[in-house]
């Protein structure tokens, strides 16, 4: 059964992508025949993203943010001012293909389904470049970067988490989840940790490997930001997604591996700036603490117990059951 449907696109000076892919996602709206909403949030851009929208898009519902906050706070703004039965949560970005949204109702059949994702081709080689992902563990470190799809078209993929460029959510879930944490502002990792605090209150989230998207690649971070502030930032968001996950009994050791096998040795190779991540991180530690908290309230409220490592051997146990390719 199709469902309502709230598009939310966080924007940043991203007044060309707008008039470059927005015509795309009203067509894959209207190809779905469902009712919808259109949200941009404009996180204080300098160029005429506004003023374009309204002048050409008076439809579409705009957020504007007094000061430039990010990915998470963005992505939140809409999504608690959304009033359908879905958020689509879209980068601004990604080119949608005139029927993505064909594929993907009959997840939401299922009454655990927090969400499912399609595939990101690359815009110009129509490589690959987001599909379902694992988690595998090294020690006590969960790693995501194995990219797989199976080749069965009727079997459901599961995924570690849903890619925060074209995410199709129950509203009512994220909304309980409370939307993307914004400790990870300005931007990575928000949605592997949305991901996992899915998984671990007990709802399950796809991948569809027939919905496919297109993405231009990192357009705000490449063009606003510096390489080494974006490398500070992607690790330090990596060790929250850790402490926030990781079982207070295993945190220790943890934190032990860490400082042997990943800080020491990039100090000693003279790459400082891995050491101003971890510093980043230890400073974030009582919003952390925060965070976790919350986690485990929800958790409780769902009866739910399942740490990280349950999640993985849950996954891996489904998955070891399907023919798939590995990327």
């Amino acid at each position: 059964m199709k469902k309502s449907l709230s598009v939310i696109i966080p924007n940043f000076n991203g007044k060309s992508l707008l008039e470059e892919y927005l015509p795309h996602t009203y067509t894959a709206l209207e190809k779905a025949d469902v009712l919808y909403e259109i949200i941009v949030v404009d996180d204080a851009s300098s160029d005429d993203s506004v003023s374009f929208l309204e002048q050409n898009y008076p439809a579409v519902r705009v957020i504007k943010n007094s000061k430039n906050s990010g990915f998470s706070f963005s992505c939140n703004q809409g999504l608690f001012e959304a009033r359908h039965e879905l958020v689509f949560l879209l980068n601004s970005d990604v080119k949608l293909t005139f029927d993505y949204f064909e594929k993907q109702w009959k997840y939401f059949d299922k009454e655990d389904t927090f969400g499912v994702m399609g595939k990101i081709l690359e815009m110009d080689s129509n490589k690959i470049e987001v599909a379902a992902r694992s988690l595998k563990n090294v020690g006590f470190k969960i790693k995501t970067n194995k990219l797989f799809y199976q080749t069965c078209k009727t079997e459901q993929t599961p995924t570690a988490f849903l890619s925060g460029a074209n995410a199709l959510i129950d509203a009512e879930k994220m909304k309980k989840l409370g939307g993307f944490d914004e400790i990870f502002s300005p931007y990575y990792s928000e949605d592997l940790d949305l991901g996992l605090r899915a998984w671990r209150v007990g709802w399950k989230s796809y991948y569809d490997h027939e919905s496919t998207c297109f993405h231009r690649g990192s357009f705000t971070t490449k063009t606003q930001c510096k390489k080494i502030q974006v490398k500070q930032i992607y690790f330090r968001n990596r060790f929250m997604v850790h402490a926030i996950h990781l079982e207070s009994h295993l945190l220790p050791f943890w934190f032990a591996q860490i400082l042997l096998f990943d800080v020491l040795p990039k100090l000693l190779m003279g790459q400082f700036w891995y050491l101003k991540s971890y510093m980043s991180f230890i400073n974030q530690l009582d919003a952390i603490h925060s965070s976790k908290q919350k986690l485990t309230s929800l958790m409780n409220a769902q009866n739910s117990s399942k740490s990280i490592f349950d999640i993985q051997r849950q996954v891996q146990k489904d998955l070891s059951k399907k023919k798939l390719i590995w990327l």
